[in-house]
């Protein structure tokens, strides 16, 4: 049986970050049968399932043009699929009042289209009161206003979304975590969507966190690399995270407001809710947190 791993973004959390990272592994990962597929590929994947799914081509159809998308080495026991656009397209992540509303059943249909399959779902999650401000400043301005003269937005989370692939997958395993975590966590993600062990240190698993330190807080990382180079230990969550405190370039950290009317307030009310949702989501059967 195959086992399918599904990076669903969200966007503006990776930025392809994640699947160039195990891509430059690819290697050593084929060895251990995993393989992540190449960005084409992985926008292949999502046009298959989205275009079957909208057009009602019969689902044997849509198998076989699958098929020809995923390896068919009988070695790779493992793929890797990374798409920010698996939960929908950006014109359809704020409808109906909720966020992604179409995810659950695009999923179902991802896990009868791959027929048997073993399916995991990956995803990042963002602050809804900084990821509602960027889609909406992505969109078109009629569709913009749209959403806000239909749309309460202090009522949009991720709890809906997760609740639907609950209903609509409940065997699939979801594995989630908040994109603020991402830099403390990167190697933790990797490991996980690769299925390699935790005690398995990746090369360049601090490269998000290095991104966003000053000069002195990389000379303070490296100890921390090479241990683990060595094969001593990992560092820990809490001095990745003092690291990050300590030395933090504030242009790197710091969020932009780039929607009017958007405000510092807005943020934090936001914030709130979504730290109550997390802890909600914590409690979904099937759902990992990875955290620091």
């Amino acid at each position: 049986m195959m086992h399918v791993v599904i990076h669903a973004g969200v966007p503006y959390t990776d930025a392809g970050q994640l699947l160039a990272n195990l891509a430059a592994h690819k290697g050593a990962l084929y060895k251990a049968g995993t393989l992540p597929l190449g960005p084409r590929r992985c926008r292949q994947f999502v046009k298959v399932m989205s275009d079957a799914m909208a057009s009602g081509l019969p689902l044997a159809e849509a198998r076989e043009q699958m098929n020809a998308v995923l390896p068919d080495a009988a070695d790779i026991q493992r793929v890797v699929v990374s798409s920010e656009k698996f939960f929908g397209p950006m014109r359809a992540a704020l409808q109906h009042g909720q966020i992604y509303p179409f995810a659950g059943k695009r999923a179902a249909y991802t896990q009868d289209l791959l027929n048997g399959a073993q399916i995991e779902i990956f995803a990042g999650l963002m602050n809804p009161g900084l990821f509602i401000p960027r889609v909406l400043k992505a969109l078109d301005p009629a569709r913009t206003r749209s959403i806000l003269d239909t749309t309460d937005l202090s009522c949009l989370s991720w709890v809906t979304m997760i609740e639907d692939l609950g209903d609509l997958v409940p065997d699939v395993k979801i594995t989630l975590w908040e994109n603020e975590d991402s830099p403390l966590i990167w190697g933790d993600i990797l490991r996980a969507m690769a299925g390699l062990p935790d005690s398995i240190a990746i090369p360049g698993e601090h490269t998000l966190l290095a991104s966003l330190l000053t000069e002195q807080g990389k000379h303070q990382l490296l100890p921390l690399i090479q241990q683990e180079q060595s094969g001593a230990r990992l560092a820990s969550g809490a001095e990745l995270a003092g690291l990050l405190e300590a030395h933090a370039q504030p242009d790197r950290v710091e969020e932009e407001l780039n929607l009017p009317g958007w405000s510092t307030e807005i943020v934090s009310a936001f914030s709130e809710l979504y730290a109550q949702d997390m802890a909600k989501i914590r409690t979904m059967p099937n759902v990992r947190i990875l955290e620091v």
